[in-house]
């Protein structure tokens, strides 16, 4: 037996359910109609929409319009980042809050599947592009993207002509020292992601942060307290086990990320030492299958991935002007159990 879809209900009915004009069930739906709309009466047709099941014509929309209410996100590790469901979910969520869907795309760093992504998008006609990375660099955005709205989320366009939103990486190391500092600790150490030399975002403002907490607290800067790796526990581990041979070990370690704090941990593991009693650690990330199952757990600066997938969404709905470079998003420090006094110190 062939089943017969079910009829397509017109806005038409919509309008006679509700007992209004066609042009005002126009208005509601497509958000147009500011005080022009009663909020009884859109109550009334939100509630004739809901009950009889109508659904707009996105192709006709389109057509009118010119866009399909569709966001394009193209991500390069939007698979398999630990971090990237949180950034979707944030750009979602505000698409969402304007009637929009967000079609998400993963290119795994291949420039082909990028520049069919791209195409494909555009032959939707998407109001706009998130283009986003899954950590934090300068990065040249595709030529394709010239013509259509474009943010660049959680990395810098290189050519400076694109919007972005990233973290504030400077904040966020500044946190992490004064939350060190506060403690009583006055030599405390850095082990970087990468070389300040590679000029990686992340690398170069995390510790732009650290250094200037220190000297705004009188606390010396030591070259000989300050390491560069590659982010990896095997580095954490490494480094942590040089600095605690130094003649002066530090007190206190700052991790530019969870991972090299977790390689950290381990090392003082095996050196006899334990954390906080003998040595504090702050980490970067707040990666959530590590920092809060640590033992100690970890204090540590998250990244604000939600509210930057918003804002980034925000800023493509809203045509927000950016006159002076990317938007900056706070990272808040996540309090838990790495941090305490300086062995033999007494704060009062």
């Amino acid at each position: 037996m062939v089943q017969r879809r079910p009829p397509t209900v017109t806005m038409h009915q919509v309008a006679a359910a509700a007992g209004v004009s066609q042009a005002t069930v126009s208005l509601v739906l497509n958000r147009s109609g500011g005080s022009r709309v009663a909020e009884s009466t859109r109550r009334r047709v939100l509630d004739a929409v809901d009950e009889l099941g109508y659904r707009p014509n996105a192709a006709a929309k389109t057509l009118r319009d010119g866009t399909a209410g569709l966001i394009g996100f193209v991500g390069d590790v939007v698979a398999s980042s630990p971090f990237a469901g949180r950034i979707v979910e944030g750009a979602q969520a505000r698409a969402w809050d304007d009637g929009m869907l967000l079609l998400t795309v993963n290119t795994g760093g291949d420039p082909r599947i990028e520049a069919a992504a791209i195409d494909s998008l555009l032959s939707h006609r998407v109001a706009g592009i998130v283009y986003a990375s899954m950590y934090h660099r300068k990065l040249h955005v595709p030529e394709s993207l010239a013509d259509v709205p474009t943010v660049v989320l959680n990395s810098e366009d290189a050519s400076g002509r694109a919007r972005a939103v990233v973290p504030d990486e400077r904040g966020g190391g500044r946190q992490a020292a004064e939350a060190l500092l506060d403690a009583g600790h006055r030599r405390i150490a850095m082990i970087n992601i990468e070389t300040l030399a590679s000029g990686l975002p992340a690398a170069v403002e995390r510790y732009e942060g650290y250094r200037r907490a220190l000297e705004d607290a009188g606390a010396a800067v030591e070259p000989e307290l300050v390491r560069e790796s590659d982010g990896n526990p095997q580095a954490g581990y490494d480094h942590t086990l040089a600095l605690m041979s130094l003649a002066a070990p530090p007190t206190a370690i700052f991790c530019a990320n969870d991972r090299t704090a977790w390689g950290a941990y381990q090392a003082l593991e095996s050196l006899g030492l334990r954390v906080p009693d003998d040595v504090s650690i702050v980490g970067f990330d707040n990666q959530e299958t590590l920092a809060p199952f640590l033992r100690p757990a970890l204090t540590t600066l998250e990244l604000p991935f939600v509210a930057m997938g918003r804002r980034a969404v925000d800023i493509l709905l809203d045509d927000v002007v950016q006159a002076d470079g990317p938007e900056r998003i706070g990272c808040p420090i996540i309090t838990r159990d790495s941090v305490a006094a300086p062995r033999g110190a007494h704060r009062g």
